[in-house]
C-alpha cells in the first residue's frame, strides 16, 4: 500500500494516510486500490483488532478527490466512475461495519472527500483550532458528496439540519462541528495534540468495544423525521421550486443533492449509497462540473498561490494607506482596510465629507454589533484605524496612497501631484479608475514606475475582486506590492495590462451595450432583461445600466471620444451607446440615483421598481425575436471581447480571465467564466455560433484569425 500505512499493535489498527510526493492526501486511483487492500487486510485481522484509528501524516487530515483526474472525464466514463465510487464505499463500509470501534483523529482540515473519510469513524476527535475547516463544499464545484457524504450527513442531522452543509456547501470549524454532534471531543493545539487525540481515542475504544453508527441501531430515528412526516412533506412540496428559483435550472448539483437526501431516507443504507453514487457519476462526467472545478478550484488556487504575481520581491503589507476621496468607493476601501488592521487616512476636500466617509464604516460595523458578530470594543478598534481628514499633510509617510476621486483626468492629475510627495520612501501610488488608461494618468506622477491601477468594485465590502492594472512604465515590484496589498485585505487580485477600460470595464461595457442595442432594434425590454437572468447573469443589462448610472456611461463615452480626438483618431459610438445618450439627454433619465432610467423607481414604501412604460412607445416594435439569440448575444459578446483582451495582451492568463469575469462582471458561474465558456463547448462550436451571430448582429461577434489563435494557444490541458 503506497498512500497509507497499516500497523496492528496491541489490538489497535492504526491507519495513517500519507500520499507520497503530495502535500495532501487525495482519493487518487492508487489510494482507491490501497483502500481495497486495506479492507481485505482488516477482515483477515478482525479477531486481533480491538479498535481502528484513522490518522494523517500530513499537516491536514485529508483533502478529498483527485480533481485533476476529474477534469479529463467524459460522459462515456460515467459507468466506470460509478464502479470506482462504489469500490471506495465498499472499503468504507468494511471498516465501519466490522463490529470494531473506529475513531477518526482529525489533525487538520477535512473538506469534501476528506470529511467523508472522517465520517467513517464512529467517533471523531479534532484539534480545537478555528483555522481548521470541515465540511462538504462539493456543490460549489458542481459536484455532490458522493462517497457517502450526502447519506451520512442527512442521517446525522436530518433533512433540514443537513441542508446548509450539503445544498449550500457551508463549512464549519471543529468547535462548530462539536456543537452539531459531528465531532465528539476536542483537544487544544500544540505539540502534544496528536498524543492527546490518540489517548482519548484509545480510551473511547476501550469503553465502546461494539461501536456502530447511529443508523445501524434498530431504534434509530432520523432527526426531524422522515420525508413522510407532515412538516417535512410540507417543506418538500415547495423546496424544489425554491431551489429552481435560485439556480434558474443552470446548476444541476443542488437539485441532485436534494434528490439524494430525500430519496436516500426512504430506502435502506446500501440503496441510499447507490443512489448517491449514480448521481455523482452523472455530475462528475458532465460539462457543468468540469467548468466549475476548472475555475473555482484550479483557477482560483492559481491566483491565491501568486501565479499572476510578477518578480521575486518579498511579501508586502502596508502599515499605513492613504485614500483620496471619501465617497462611496473611498469609504468602502477604508472599511475593508481597517477591518484587516491597516491604519487608514481618509481624505476629502472638507472635514464634513471625510467624516461622512468614515460614518460608512461606523454603519457597517454597527450592523455587525447588532447581530452579535462584532463586539463594541472590536468596532471601536476598527474605527480607530480610520483617520478622517481634510488636511493633505496627514498623508505623510503612507506606504501606499490610492486616489478614488471622480473619473476626470485633470482632477486625478491634481490630487496625484498634491499627495504623491508625501509617500514614505519606497511607497507607491495607485489610481482606482475603472476606465481611464493608467499610462496616461501616470504622466502626472514623478515616478511612473511606482504608479499602478488598483480597480475596486462597488460595493467594496461585498465585491471580492480587485483588478490590478500595469501601466506602460509600472515595474514588477510595484505590481507585486499591489498584488500583496489586495490579498492582505482579503480580496482576489487579477493582473491586467493597460488598455481603455482594461478588462472588466471593457467586457462589462459589451454586456450592457448589447442589451441597449437590442432595445434599439425593437426587442421588448422585458424580453432582454429576462433573457439576461435566464442565462445566469445576476440582473439584466438595462437594470445594471441603471445601477451604474446612464450618465456615467455617457461621461465615459464622451471622455473616450475626446481622448481619441486628441490622438487624431475618430471614435464612433455604438448603437447601444447612442441609445443610452438619448435616454440621458433627450429623456432626462440618468439612472437609479436620479430616480429614473430604464426603470421607474416609485418612492412609496414597499413599491418595487418596474420598467419605464415609455420604452414601449419609443423603442419596441412588433416583430419576431428569438429568446435563444438574445441569451447568446449577451454571453457570446462578452466571451468574444474577453478573447480579444487575451489576444491583445490586456489579459495574460486564462485564470485571470475566468475569475475576473465571474467575480468582477457577474459572468454566469455555471460556465466557469468567459474563457471556460468557450473551452467548455469546444472551439469549433464556438466559432460556428459566433459566425452566425456576426452575420445577423454585427462585428461585435467577429473572431479574427489572431483571436482564434490566441484562444487555442491558451486552452488548458489537464
Amino acid at each position: 500500500m503506497k498512500t497509507l500505512r497499516y500497523q496492528l499493535q496491541d489490538g489497535i489498527a492504526t491507519i495513517t494516510f500519507d500520499e507520497p510526493n503530495s502535500p495532501v492526501n487525495t482519493m487518487c486511483l492508487q489510494w482507491q486500490s490501497d483502500m481495497s487492500e486495506l479492507a481485505s487486510q482488516v477482515l483477515k485481522d478482525k479477531d486481533a483488532i480491538a479498535g481502528i484509528l484513522l490518522t494523517s501524516a500530513k499537516s491536514t487530515f485529508f483533502a478529498g478527490a483527485d480533481l485533476k483526474a476529474a477534469m479529463r472525464l467524459k460522459a462515456s466514463d460515467s459507468g466506470r466512475i460509478f464502479e470506482e465510487i462504489e469500490r471506495v464505499k465498499h472499503s468504507f463500509r468494511t471498516l465501519e461495519t466490522l463490529g470494531k470501534p473506529v475513531v477518526s483523529c482529525l489533525n487538520g482540515a477535512a473538506l469534501g472527500g476528506g470529511w467523508e473519510v472522517a465520517l467513517v469513524g464512529h467517533h471523531r476527535i479534532a484539534i480545537d483550532d478555528r483555522k481548521i475547516q470541515f465540511g462538504l463544499p462539493e456543490v460549489t464545484l458542481g459536484l455532490l458528496p458522493g462517497a457517502s457524504g450526502v447519506t451520512k450527513m442527512t442521517r446525522h442531522l436530518g433533512l433540514m439540519g443537513a441542508q446548509p452543509y450539503l445544498v449550500e456547501g457551508k463549512t464549519f470549524s471543529p468547535a462548530q462541528a462539536k456543537e452539531l454532534g459531528l465531532v465528539h471531543a476536542l483537544v487544544q493545539p500544540g505539540e502534544n495534540a496528536a498524543a492527546e487525540m490518540r489517548a482519548l481515542a484509545l480510551a473511547w475504544i476501550a469503553a465502546n468495544p461494539s461501536a456502530q453508527h447511529p443508523w445501524e441501531a434498530k431504534d434509530y430515528k432520523v432527526p426531524g423525521g422522515l420525508p413522510s412526516n407532515p412538516k417535512i412533506a410540507g417543506m418538500l412540496s415547495v423546496a424544489p421550486a425554491m431551489l429552481k428559483k435560485q439556480t434558474r435550472g443552470l446548476y444541476p448539483a443542488p437539485e441532485a443533492i436534494l434528490s439524494c437526501m430525500v430519496e436516500g431516507l426512504q430506502v435502506d443504507m446500501p440503496t441510499a449509497l447507490r443512489i448517491e453514487s449514480r448521481a455523482l457519476a452523472r455530475l462528475m462526467t458532465g460539462s457543468n462540473a468540469r467548468a466549475m472545478v476548472n475555475t473555482f478550484f484550479f483557477n482560483l488556487n492559481a491566483i491565491k498561490s501568486g501565479e499572476s504575481r510578477p518578480g521575486t520581491s518579498p511579501r508586502f503589507k502596508p502599515g499605513k494607506v492613504g485614500l483620496l476621496g471619501a465617497g462611496m468607493m473611498g469609504a468602502g476601501i477604508a472599511y475593508v482596510q481597517a477591518n484587516k488592521g491597516i491604519a487608514t487616512v481618509l481624505k476629502d476636500v472638507s472635514q464634513d465629507k471625510a467624516d461622512a466617509g468614515k460614518a460608512y464604516s461606523a454603519k457597517l460595523t454597527q450592523a455587525q454589533v447588532d447581530k452579535g458578530r462584532l463586539s463594541a470594543d472590536g468596532q471601536a478598534q476598527v474605527l480607530s484605524l480610520i483617520h478622517a481628514t481634510a488636511d493633505t499633510k496627514d498623508l505623510q509617510d503612507c506606504d501606499l496612497i490610492i486616489e478614488a476621486v471622480f473619473e476626470n483626468r485633470e482632477l486625478k492629475a491634481q490630487v496625484t501631484k498634491e499627495a504623491e510627495p508625501l509617500l514614505k520612501a519606497g511607497g507607491f501610488f495607485a489610481s482606482n479608475t475603472s476606465t481611464l488608461p493608467i499610462s496616461g494618468l501616470a504622466q502626472a506622477s514623478h515616478a511612473p514606475h511606482r504608479f499602478v491601477g488598483i480597480h475596486f468594485f462597488s460595493p467594496v465590502d461585498k465585491m471580492k475582486l480587485v483588478e490590478i492594472i500595469r501601466g506602460e512604465h509600472t515595474d514588477d515590484d510595484t505590481v507585486a506590492q499591489a498584488f500583496d496589498f489586495v490579498q492582505s485585505i482579503g480580496k482576489i487580485p487579477i493582473v491586467v495590462n493597460d488598455s481603455r477600460g482594461f478588462f472588466t470595464s471593457r467586457v462589462f461595457g459589451t454586456f450592457v451595450m448589447e442589451g441597449a442595442a437590442m432595445l434599439g432594434e425593437g426587442i421588448p425590454a422585458a424580453a432582454i432583461e429576462n433573457a439576461g437572468m435566464q442565462c445566469g447573469m445576476p440582473v439584466g443589462p438595462l437594470a445594471v445600466l441603471d445601477e451604474t448610472a446612464l450618465s456615467l456611461s455617457v461621461h465615459v463615452m464622451e471622455q473616450t471620444m475626446a481622448d481619441m480626438q486628441a490622438e487624431g483618431k475618430t471614435y464612433v459610438p455604438t448603437p447601444g451607446e447612442r441609445l443610452v445618450a438619448d435616454m440621458v439627454k433627450k429623456h432626462q433619465r440618468a439612472g437609479r440615483a436620479a430616480g429614473a432610467g430604464f426603470y421607474d423607481y416609485p418612492t412609496e414604501k414597499g413599491a418595487k421598481k418596474h420598467l419605464w412604460s415609455g420604452l414601449k412607445g419609443l423603442y419596441e416594435k412588433e416583430q419576431a425575436w428569438d429568446i435563444q439569440d438574445i441569451k447568446d448575444r449577451l454571453l457570446y459578446r462578452q466571451a468574444v471581447e474577453t478573447a480579444r483582451c487575451l489576444s491583445e495582451n490586456v489579459l495574460t492568463s486564462v485564470h485571470d480571465a475566468n475569475i475576473g469575469s465571474i467575480f468582477g462582471i457577474g459572468f454566469p458561474a455555471w460556465t466557469g467564466g468567459a474563457m471556460q465558456f468557450i473551452y467548455g463547448m469546444g472551439m469549433d462550436v464556438f466559432e460556428t455560433r459566433c459566425a452566425a451571430l456576426a452575420k445577423k448582429y454585427g462585428a461585435g461577434f467577429v473572431l479574427s484569425d489572431a483571436v482564434k489563435a490566441s484562444i487555442r494557444k491558451f486552452e488548458p490541458v489537464y
